[in-house]
């Protein structure tokens, strides 16, 4: 299976806890292209005390590391956003117009699919939550990330503790016009047997916009091609494409 879609990855070097060094990325990148990716998206974290990186840093680091990637066929196609954890800091930046939400690659024309005459499209924007507990009036900011024009894309929910508990949590996350993201490596107990279970109920809920691999070092990409293999046993060949492309491209407006 080929032309799959990853809007999350953590290729660009020396940003966040993702890949050290350009070369690195640039494996990370090939690996991932032999693995079926046509196109993956660089969500280095925005998460303040944590990896400080604002707007105009990530969209640096993004260009020094393009070059390196000029001229190579064994690549994907790449763009930038980030990974939003969603504390005061980054949710103000995020309604200001200050984040960096996945690009709509639909805008240039590329894109069948033309919003209602008047209306706005709506851009997603991957964020994540404190794996422990959802923050108070977490609904609330996704209401309001909605009416910023922004559709949350929920990283990795299968990690996230109160899912394990009880998926039902996620109820009022989708209420509010939020999708949900499968770090598909979890289906191999890459994050522990919690998550592989987790990730597996919300699969046969059909609960998944899309997949994704959330690699940060060249050798997760065997983990990736591994799971692949692992999300196609469990749910078929037209799901998996349903999770890795189709779904993928349209958060991306394609």
């Amino acid at each position: 299976m080929t032309g799959f879609v990853d809007l999350h990855c953590h290729w660009i070097a020396g940003i966040d806890d993702g890949v050290k060094t350009p070369d690195e990325g640039v494996e990370l990148l090939r690996r991932l292209r032999a693995a079926g990716f046509g196109l993956v998206v660089a969500t280095p974290h925005m998460r303040p005390g944590m990896f400080d990186n604002d707007r105009r840093a990530l969209e640096l680091a993004f260009a020094a590391m393009c070059p390196r990637l000029s001229g190579r066929e064994d690549l994907p196609e790449v763009h930038l956003a980030s990974e939003h954890f969603l504390d005061d800091v980054v949710f103000g930046r995020l309604v200001k117009g200050q984040g960096l939400p996945y690009p709509d690659l639909g805008s240039d024309g590329g894109s069948t699919k033309e919003p209602p005459s008047g209306a706005r499209r709506s851009r997603g924007v991957l964020v994540e939550l404190s794996p422990q507990a959802f923050p108070a009036q977490v609904q609330r900011r996704f209401f309001d990330l909605v009416r910023a024009g922004l559709r949350p894309v929920l990283a990795h929910p299968e990690r996230y503790q109160p899912v394990w508990k009880d998926d039902t949590c996620l109820d009022p996350l989708l209420d509010a016009g939020a999708c949900l993201l499968l770090d598909v490596c979890a289906l191999v107990g890459k994050y522990g047997r919690a998550s592989r279970k987790a990730a597996e109920k919300l699969l046969d809920e059909e609960a998944y916009e899309a997949a994704c691999s959330d690699a940060h070092r060249p050798a997760d990409a065997d983990v990736v091609t591994e799971a692949i293999e692992a999300l196609d046993k469990r749910v078929g060949r037209a799901e998996t494409t349903r999770l890795l492309r189709d779904g993928p491209r349209g958060i991306l407006g394609l």
